[in-house]
This record gives C-alpha cells, sequence and structure tokens, in this order.
C-alpha cells in the first residue's frame, strides 16, 4: 500500500452529539466505534497522519485515541461551534503537509477507495480543493489544499469553512465516486440505524474502483494484466453458467477476479490478501480471494469461489491456456522440486473437477466458451 508522504486527515469529534442523544464518536459500529472506523478509512488509503480534534468527553476518547497513534487536539472553544475545531485542526497540521482531507466525525461510512480516488486526482494536480461527488452531489472529505491555511486560521467563522472555500469555488474540482458514504451523517438515531442496516449488505467495488485498488497496493503491471486476463475468463465462464440458468453474482466474481493477487508477493497472499480486502469492508471479495490459490477437498461445486478458482487456473501470464496445457508445463517447470509439484497438480485436478461440471450444465467445451483451442 502507497503511503502519502505531505497529505494529512482531520477528523472532527469535539461536539455535543445533542441530536443523537448519545455520544456519536463511541457509538458502535461493525465491530468497533464510529471514530475508529473513521480512522480506519484513512490509514486503509495510505493516510498516515490523521489528527483528531476532541472536545465535549475528551477524556472518554483519550483510551480508544492513545492506541492508535493518532495526533490529539484539544480544542477548548468546542462550545462555540465546528468551525473552532476546524481552526483547531488546521493549526496542528505539519509544515510539510500540502494537503489535507477534512471530515465530520459522524461520517463514518466513506470507503477507503474513494480516498484513494481523491489521492489520485491531487497527484495529477496538487492544488485546489477536490471534493467527492456522488451522483452529482458533493460530500466528505474534501481534499484540500494548505494554499488556504491561512484564510481557514484568520476566517471569523461566519458561514462555517463552507463560506471560507466558496471563495475559493472557481480553483474546485469534483472527482465523482461510486460511494454514497460521503452523503451519510449520523444526526439522529433514525440515522444511525438506517447505516447500521447498510452495513450488513456486503459492497462489491466496480472494476476501477478494483484497478485503483491494484494500484494503489503497488501491484506491477504485469501481475495486474494477469488480473486482468483472469477476470476476462471469469466472466465468460459466470456468463455461459447464467445462460445454462445458474444464479451467480456476475459483478462479485469479476471483482474477486481483478484482486485475487492483490498481495500477491507476500507470504501467504491468498490469505494475506483477504485480510486486506475485508478491512476494506468487500468481505464476500475477501472470501473468494482467500480460496483461489486452494480449495477445501469437497469445495468443487459450482459457485463464485469455484469460477474465480477455475479461473485463475486457466490462465498463464496474462493468456488463457487448456488446463492440460497448464498441467505439462508445471510438471516440466517443477520436476526437480516434488512437493511443488505435487500441489499444483492437485490444484489443477480440483479445476479439472469443476470444468467438467460446467461443461455437464453448459454443453459446451470450456475451451469454446473461453475461447481457445
Amino acid at each position: 500500500m502507497k503511503q502519502w508522504e505531505n497529505i494529512e486527515a482531520i477528523i472532527l469529534a469535539a461536539g455535543f452529539s445533542s441530536r443523537m442523544g448519545r455520544f456519536k464518536p463511541l457509538l458502535p459500529l461493525a465491530g468497533t466505534t464510529v471514530l475508529e472506523k473513521s480512522i480506519a478509512v484513512f490509514r486503509e488509503a495510505g493516510v498516515r497522519e490523521v489528527t483528531v480534534v476532541v472536545g465535549h468527553r475528551a477524556n472518554d476518547l483519550l483510551p480508544v485515541l492513545q492506541p492508535l497513534g493518532v495526533n490529539i487536539v484539544f480544542n477548548g472553544d468546542y462550545s462555540s461551534g465546528m468551525f473552532s475545531s476546524v481552526k483547531a485542526g488546521v493549526s496542528a497540521l505539519q509544515p510539510s503537509c500540502q494537503a489535507f482531507f477534512l471530515l465530520p466525525g459522524d461520517i463514518p461510512l466513506v470507503q477507503p477507495s474513494t480516498v484513494m480516488k481523491l489521492l489520485t486526482s491531487h497527484q495529477s494536480q496538487p492544488t485546489g480543493i477536490i471534493y467527492p461527488c456522488y451522483q452529482g452531489q458533493r460530500g466528505h472529505p474534501p481534499l484540500i489544499s494548505t494554499h488556504y491555511r491561512a484564510a481557514i486560521l484568520t476566517g471569523s467563522g461566519e458561514g462555517g469553512l463552507r463560506a471560507i472555500l466558496d471563495h475559493f469555488e472557481a480553483a474546485a474540482r469534483d472527482v465523482a465516486v461510486r460511494d454514497e458514504g460521503v452523503l451519510l451523517d449520523l444526526d439522529t438515531p433514525g440515522d444511525y440505524r438506517k447505516i447500521c442496516a447498510m452495513l450488513k449488505e456486503d459492497i462489491v467495488p466496480p472494476v476501477q474502483d478494483c484497478l485503483e485498488l491494484l494500484k494503489q497496493a503497488g501491484v506491477s503491471p504485469r501481475i495486474t494484466q494477469h488480473c486482468q486476463a483472469v477476470a476476462r475468463v471469469a466472466e465468460k465462464i459466470a456468463c455461459s453458467l447464467k445462460e445454462a440458468g445458474y444464479q451467480l453474482d456476475i459483478d462479485l466474481i469479476i471483482a474477486a477476479a481483478l484482486l485475487h493477487d492483490i498481495a500477491r508477493g507476500e507470504r501467504e497472499h491468498a490469505q494475506a490478501g483477504a485480510e486486506r480486502l475485508k478491512q476494506l469492508g468487500y468481505l464476500r471479495v475477501a472470501e473468494i480471494v482467500a480460496h483461489h490459490m486452494d480449495l477445501w477437498p469437497d469445495q468443487t461445486g459450482i459457485n463464485e469461489t469455484t469460477v474465480v478458482y477455475l479461473a485463475d487456473k486457466l490462465v498463464k501470464e496474462n493468456q488463457p491456456m487448456a488446463l492440460e496445457q497448464r498441467l505439462q508445463d508445471i510438471s516440466h517447470k517443477y520436476a526437480a522440486q516434488p512437493e511443488v509439484l505435487e500441489a499444483a497438480t492437485r490444484r489443477l485436478k480440483q479445476a479439472a473437477i469443476i470444468k467438467s461440471q460446467i461443461e455437464r450444465v453448459t454443453a459446451y467445451p470450456l475451451e469454446k466458451i473461453i475461447g481457445i483451442g
């Protein structure tokens, strides 16, 4: 994962939570708290310098924040409103900081991939103010150049931060994202119930987000091309099965195929990749990635996991190849490494079982389905 130097994040967590009736930063959410989830979004996107502005009930937040290694800034004037916390956070930015995210502490569902998109936009044009935009509506967190630091620190607070940034609208640009979380805040108990319900639904990243995740993870062009080839093969198999009446989540298959080698080069890369994707909230994708190298002995039915498993075995580098040819190549390559050869042969035999099942369902040779032979 690329680490973004000179980019920081400010999270505002100093308010009273009066409309919620409960202290919002410490509300439980998806196995953690609202505030911890917000911090994790930036960390997963490669932003290491995170500042949390505290005020109301600061002593309750310190035991949560201190183990996380974030910068903690106390705003003694928090009762005067959010803009005082904005000033406190901006005052604490490092001199080397070039731009900063600003996220209210009650907007916990922003996806790391959204943060990554804004960072990529900033990298190509490192000036101005960048807003995530969902279905034409601007959301949080904006990425703000420190060129505007002085204007924020000397602002009167009338109209809040928005009034100040509106003066620099000519330098602002929008980045379209597929992330409703940029608009969802926790103002009321009803908002909290809605967000908790949403988190029970798994997220599948679209193709462009998958490619961005590979880039951010430092995956080489060669491995990226391999992943794209596996995704093409997996999609062809899934579409053929769908035509035969099988109900499969094709978007899930494509995403898992694209991301199956996101941790390639790491030890036990399938599990390492799955863990990374779980932390990003892509739970079903993570489950498939975890099994793309090895299935359970009896895990050979037709489903999203086995389609991706088979597709991976049908691609050498970035070209589709019949299983029989893969077996010949592997037997030659690992002839002097019997343990490696045994494991590779076992995997290909499992793939052959899945292949036969798919051919029975579709009534077509697999080679014809994927366009080889």
